[in-house]
């Protein structure tokens, strides 16, 4: 008992110290936001001379979008393949999850359609051969960044790998494997990356604010507004009616029981952090293991409604801030694009913003320059994005149980009534030599982020 407990304190020491880390970064990009915009408003002229440090921060992200989209894609099939191995649970989980993501990024593009977020900016396209402009130092160094590397050919590619893979079956496991490796890789230098966010951020704030004045401020408190109310419109309305009519559970008390894991996920931007106490909660909750076991895990990578929805809004933004909104037909195919690519921005610092920046550069590359804005309030709505993540997958282990009927439904109401209340030291304990490591596992390969 002791070694467990002793055990349970140094990973949560571990998740402290990484909790800190993460904490630094966004106490950083929010200062760098201010400060950007202050330089902007107060010195217009110096604010424009920033603009290479949004810009080379842009293309540094946009040099990982092609190595993330594929690593991800074709483990993303494998995965899909081992959850519908499981069975009829796997199949059903899959189903609601790509009918769910599909909905939540629809939701995403019919708000912004609604309140034009952007609208008026005007900003000028990104384009990187202007070298005249800027100095030939600068040229130089933006010059070291490597340059496009087209996202739907590797897409597709991804896609054929994948599903041959997934043919080969056994064989295809060492392969699979070496992906696995390179994926660590490719985020591990993503996240060496996003600690130039503030420097990024600074850059692009100033040198919007300095080119369109308060409206880019208003614009960007608008977009984040927007983005909160409709997470939490699709929580309460969406989630909760539908969990509400299939198991008869209420939102709110799902909630209540969900207090200290939200509180975790605010104060790490990362619904990652509690995948296991999720994993405890429910099947305390009553909800049996096999479903839990096959649900949580998976809806992790493949059920991201905040993300979804941040995907699009922040799409459409981008596109009317640069004065070049989507029309219909591009905003069926980017959404087409983001079922499909949004699998892969799944905890990963700095995934989101890949994925964003893919769907902006296979459709309109000129629209990337317009990403800048988003690096400096991406932070601000990571909370959001993570905590519609983290509801989305509590509400889909209790729907799916109550279809595969592996719910137990007097114990869900004696829970959440406080009658059965949940032990923290019994779930530290009982968890201590298989939850915990899981997530160190994976903390390493996912940093905290809201994805």
């Amino acid at each position: 008992m002791a070694s467990q407990r002793g055990e349970s304190l140094d990973t949560v020491k571990t998740r402290r110290k990484g909790i800190d880390k993460s904490h630094y970064l966004y106490i950083a990009v929010i200062a760098a936001v201010i400060l950007g915009a202050v330089v902007g408003l107060m010195f217009p002229e110096v604010g424009k001379s920033m603009k290479p440090l949004g810009d080379g921060f842009i293309k540094l992200i946009k040099m990982m979008i092609a190595p993330i989209i594929f690593c991800t894609i074709v483990l993303g099939i494998g995965s899909i393949a081992k959850a519908a191995t499981v069975g009829k649970v796997g199949g059903l989980a899959l189903g609601y999850f790509v009918l769910m993501s599909t909905f939540a990024l629809a939701i995403g593009l019919v708000v912004g359609n609604l309140i034009h977020p952007g609208e008026g900016l005007k900003l000028a396209p990104y384009d990187p051969s202007k070298k005249a402009e800027v100095d030939s130092t600068v040229a130089f160094l933006l010059g070291i960044i490597p340059g496009d590397i087209p996202v739907l050919p590797t897409l597709f590619a991804a896609l054929l790998v994948g599903f041959a893979l997934q043919k080969m079956g056994p064989q295809g496991a060492p392969v699979l494997k070496a992906i696995g490796h390179g994926q660590a890789v490719v985020f591990r230098i993503l996240i060496m990356i996003m600690w130039l966010a503030p420097v990024g951020a600074f850059g692009a704030i100033a040198a919007v604010v300095g080119a369109t004045g308060v409206q880019a401020i208003v614009s960007m408190f608008t977009l984040m507004a927007a983005f909160y109310i409709t997470c939490a419109l699709f929580i309460v309305i969406i989630l909760g009616g539908l969990l509400k009519v299939v198991s008869g559970v209420n939102i709110f008390k799902l909630m209540k029981y969900l207090g200290r894991e939200y509180l975790l996920i605010f104060s790490t931007s990362s619904s990652e952090a509690a995948l296991p106490r999720l994993i405890a909660k429910m099947e305390h909750l009553g909800v049996s293991k096999p479903v839990v076991g096959v649900t949580v895990p998976t809806g992790y990578s493949f059920n991201l409604d905040g993300t979804a929805i941040y995907l699009t809004m922040a799409s459409l933004f981008v596109a009317n801030a640069m004065g070049t909104p989507l029309d219909l037909g591009a905003q069926v195919s980017l959404l087409i694009f983001m079922i499909i690519a949004s699998k892969g921005a799944a905890g990963v610092t700095g995934a989101g913003l890949a994925t964003l920046a893919a769907g902006l550069q296979a459709h309109k590359p000129e629209l990337l320059g317009g990403v800048g804005m988003i690096v400096g309030i991406d932070r601000f709505m990571s909370e959001a994005r993570a905590l519609t993540n983290f509801t989305g997958n509590a509400v889909a282990t209790v729907l799916i149980g109550t279809w595969m009927k592996e719910i137990e439904r007097g114990q869900v109401d004696q829970v959440l009534s406080g009658e059965l209340p949940f032990d923290e030291q019994t779930m530290i304990a009982s968890h201590a030599g298989h939850a915990a490591p899981a997530a160190t596992e994976t903390e390493e390969r996912r940093v905290p982020a809201g994805v």
